[in-house]
């Protein structure tokens, strides 16, 4: 679950993309032997679950689940104490199932197996065995007991809008519901009063007064999107030290609110421990009563691709240069590629941002309002939208 080009990220940074947001970053190769002495393969009794219970006197949650074709990843578990993924690899010995623990150890080191989980298929599907630390001062050789009982993630209540997002969250990644699934407060004071924030990473994401469900629920989903995105980059940081300010970190405003239409900008930065950070914009426009994605043609049937490149080029701030310009110019994607801009609305019109550059020229990606007094004669008289629109 990579997002291969983060800058194309225009309305879904979706759940599959966001979980792995920064696995490219420091993708490792499929470890070539079993760990921990296991034998290649998994015991009989193998099956996806997730599991709760304890590792010595700690709370943990464990998932495994099915590998893939070219790896022995079979799931991850966390402490209840730190919420922080660490990932498992899977092998055997005899009927017992051996899990090596591995932690990112930063881009020298890359990815270590600090421990060694063997457990064994108990009466009414419980796993009972023990860990091993093979590292840490004081830790190494440490034994301590592990028991697991089956976990119905689907039987438990949620704690929040129930919406498309939440019940996607829980179906593919259920470790990162379980998480998330918790009370959310509201922002008292400050800049961001009415926002809400996620408690564990600290995600705040605006909310709208007197919004109907669906459009709540639409601004929930992509909080979910962000918090997600934060927790997964933390789980391939790990503990490796950094000075180039690790984490997942988003800011996120409404630009403008009109009768039928809401529209918020998205900048969101991030390091997960690859060669340097990196950063994308994500605009949206929403419908103020359903919370459903408008897309520019809904707006402004006639500002198509072609338009859009045209006149964002043609407004380009001349200060970035003529080296910038001819980046945007020839870096151009086909249509078939997909949205070229991102985009929101702001009181003086529709600002884009380009989202097809590579990284290596990422600081031309300009953000350039196009006025609504310009956009004016590509609009639809008679669309739904059309009285939303500053026709000055």
């Amino acid at each position: 679950m990579t997002l291969v080009n983060e800058r194309a990220a225009v309305w879904t940074f979706g759940l599959a993309a966001v979980a792995g947001l920064c696995s490219s970053v420091q993708a490792a190769p499929p470890t070539p032997a079993p760990l921990c002495g296991g034998q290649a393969g998994l015991p009989g009794w193998f099956a996806p679950g997730i599991y709760s219970g304890t590792l010595g006197q700690q709370r943990v949650t464990l998932q495994l689940k099915v590998p893939g074709t070219d790896d022995d990843a079979v799931g991850a578990y966390f402490y209840a104490s730190r919420q922080i993924d660490l990932a498992l690899r899977g092998s055997h010995r005899g009927s017992a199932l051996v899990l090596a623990e591995e932690v990112w150890a930063g881009p020298e080191k890359g990815l270590q197996t600090t421990g060694c989980l063997t457990l064994n298929h108990a009466a009414g599907q419980h796993l009972t065995g023990e860990w091993k630390s093979l590292q840490g001062k004081n830790l190494q050789g440490r034994r301590l007991a592990v028991s697991l009982a089956p976990l119905k993630v689907k039987a438990l209540p949620l704690k929040l809008l129930n919406t498309p997002g939440l019940r996607q969250l829980r179906a593919e990644q259920p470790l990162t519901f379980l998480k998330l699934n918790t009370a959310w407060a509201r922002v008292t004071g400050g800049a961001t009063m009415g926002a809400v924030r996620e408690p564990l990473t600290g995600i705040v994401y605006p909310r709208v007064a007197g919004a109907p469900a669906a459009l709540s629920g639409a601004l929930q989903d992509r909080q979910l999107l962000a918090a997600a995105a934060a927790l997964d980059c933390k789980a391939q940081i790990g503990d490796s030290p950094s000075d180039q300010g690790d984490g997942f970190t988003l800011d996120a405003a409404v630009t403008r609110l009109t009768p039928r239409l809401v529209s918020l900008h998205e900048s969101a930065n991030y390091y997960c421990g690859g060669a340097h950070p990196d950063n994308f914009d994500t605009g949206l426009i929403l419908d103020r009563q359903s919370g459903q994605m408008v897309k520019f043609a809904a707006l402004w049937p006639g500002l198509n691709a072609q338009k859009q490149f045209e006149r964002y080029t043609t407004k380009y701030p001349k200060a970035q240069g003529a080296d910038c310009l001819d980046a945007v110019k020839t870096g151009a994607p086909n249509a078939a590629d997909g949205p070229a801009f991102t985009g929101w609305l702001t009181p003086s019109g529709l600002t884009l941002v380009p989202t097809f550059l590579p990284h290596v020229v990422a600081a031309c990606a300009e953000a350039v309002t196009l006025t609504y007094t310009e956009l004016r004669r590509l609009a639809d008289p008679h669309g739904p939208y059309f009285a939303d629109l500053d026709l000055r």
